[in-house]
């Protein structure tokens, strides 16, 4: 799950090599939008530690 945001980043960079800035903005932002969603999600994880 996590590496999804980081095949979007490489696919950015691709796009943006290839001269595609628009697709790459889109793609940049996108990417960004997932890892933010992934961090939320595990910053309110629950901790089960058996003290």
């Amino acid at each position: 799950m996590m590496s999804l945001p980081f095949f979007g980043m490489c696919l950015a960079f691709i796009l943006v090599m290839a001269g595609r800035r628009l697709a790459s903005i889109v793609v940049f932002t996108f990417s960004f939008a997932v890892l933010l969603v992934l961090f939320r999600m595990h910053a309110t994880d629950a901790l089960n530690l058996n003290l």
